[in-house]
């Protein structure tokens, strides 16, 4: 059985998804650190309540859940999900396509 790989389009939207993906972790990496680091000046946190505070964190990590469980194999259309961590992984598990256009 020959190596199968992604076309050239197919290639160009998982980058974009690891893009968005890069992105996105770091603006709520540097996001969530400074809100943690300022919270009791931005009124956020306080020994009785953390409320604000939690539903900030909460707000910053959906977006991260959403994108990892959005991806899938542009081959197959199987969801890769949580076997992606910031980037797509080499192959698809399912049809065994390799996540790169050919000769990348």
């Amino acid at each position: 059985m020959s190596a199968q790989y992604l076309t050239p389009e197919q290639n160009e939207k998982l980058r974009q998804w690891e893009r968005w993906n890069r992105n996105y972790f770091l603006f709520a990496f540097v996001a969530l650190t400074i809100i943690l680091v300022f919270s009791s000046q931005l009124g956020l946190s306080s020994d009785d309540s953390w409320g604000p505070l939690g539903v900030l964190i909460a707000a910053l990590i959906t977006p991260i859940i959403v994108l990892q469980l959005k991806l899938a194999c542009p081959a197959c259309g199987h969801k890769i999900g949580w076997q992606a961590k910031l980037m797509a992984p080499d192959q698809c598990k399912t049809c065994g396509t390799f996540l790169r256009a050919r000769g990348q």
